[in-house]
């Protein structure tokens, strides 16, 4: 099932691993627009637990409550995917407007 997402959106889908033929389902946040959704692609980046080791671009997810998440959290800028609409399992919630500078900012820092 595919579902209407938008930049920002907190998703659950099966995250591909860079290093493995493995996936994990996990959170992950929409970072593209509509534009590339018309086309049939959702750019995502990774949502992980805040005690894993701190990486650069990783940015703390503070509203929990706002992003649908259980736990403390940290979008790690550092790991981007490619996936298809089909693939999203479901939306949990949004990133909170007063974080989302930040989240652009360390993607940004990953771009020449």
């Amino acid at each position: 099932m595919a579902f209407d997402v938008a930049a920002f959106d907190v998703i659950v889908v099966p995250f591909p691993y860079s290093d493995q033929l493995a996936e994990k389902r996990r959170p992950a946040l929409v970072i593209s627009k509509d534009r590339l959704h018309a086309e049939g692609f959702v750019w995502i980046a990774m949502i992980t637990s805040a005690g894993r080791e701190h990486r650069a671009g990783d940015v703390a997810i503070r509203d929990l409550k706002a992003a649908g998440l259980p736990g403390a959290s940290l979008l790690r800028a550092s790991k981007i995917a490619t996936i298809e609409p089909a693939r999203i399992l479901r939306r949990v919630g949004s990133l909170a407007k007063g974080e989302r500078t930040a989240v652009k900012r360390a993607i940004a820092g990953f771009l020449t």
